[in-house]
């Protein structure tokens, strides 16, 4: 006895990339890698509202919990998630030369323009 697989049908948003965007990593010159491009988005515009557009930046203590409150709760609804979405973001921001990390210590992060 056979049985048949149920095939999948392609919608839009699987011939969207199934809603993933490729991030850089300003550490790994080339490398890139898929993430889901809705809660990308969500903390690009976070952090981009909440960094500093000049010296002195936030450290990243401050940038996390600076993004508890600017991060939407219906796509971070605990601060678990954030940490990781919030390096994502800053290493592919880096790489795109938007975000500048300065040379202290600890390292800090403002916009660069």
């Amino acid at each position: 006895m056979t049985t048949k697989r149920k095939q999948s049908t392609v919608t839009a948003s699987t011939t969207k990339t199934a809603g993933k965007l490729a991030v850089e990593n300003v550490n790994v010159p080339g490398y890139t890698h898929r993430v889901d491009a809705r809660l990308y988005e969500a903390m690009r515009k976070a952090m981009l509202k909440m960094l500093p557009r000049k010296a002195p930046g936030m450290t990243q203590s401050e940038m996390w919990t600076g993004l508890r409150a600017y991060a939407p709760k219906k796509l971070f609804p605990d601060s678990g998630k954030i940490g990781w979405w919030m390096k994502t973001v800053q290493l592919d921001l880096e790489a795109k030369h938007i975000v500048v990390r300065e040379a202290t210590k600890p390292l800090r992060w403002h916009l660069l323009k």
